[in-house]
């Protein structure tokens, strides 16, 4: 077996693009932790921790996408607090976020890969 490089993304994937309901989420376990997946209007695919920091209940995927701006969001359905689709970071609680992970398409299928590093 060759050994991996410590940089290596691992890479899972988790449907075909085309199954995603636009502007609905799905849950999916992913490298262990249940992940939020969103496919907005324009194509896009983003993946969130599925976890509410405010209601501590796992009920993101089922929450109202939308736009605040040119800032794509998810509102959770227990509080309504709005998360950054990109980014994880509430737009409602600056001091507040939920994981974002690194996502692509490949050949129509959806890939989410490890969590994000906070830029800040």
């Amino acid at each position: 077996m060759a050994p991996r490089s410590p940089d290596a993304v691992e890479w899972q994937p988790v449907c075909r693009v085309a199954e995603l309901e636009v502007e609905r989420g799905v849950t999916a376990l992913v490298h262990g932790q249940a992940i939020a997946i969103f496919r907005t209007t324009d194509d896009h695919v983003y993946a969130l921790g599925n976890h509410d920091p405010f209601a501590k209940a796992s009920m993101i995927a089922r929450g109202i996408v939308g736009t605040r701006g040119d800032v794509p969001f998810v509102a959770s359905p227990a509080h309504k607090h709005a998360f950054d689709l990109r980014s994880g970071k509430c737009l409602d609680d600056a001091h507040v976020s939920v994981p974002a992970y690194d996502v692509k398409v490949v050949e129509g299928v959806v890939l989410v890969g490890h969590r994000k590093v906070d830029a800040a």
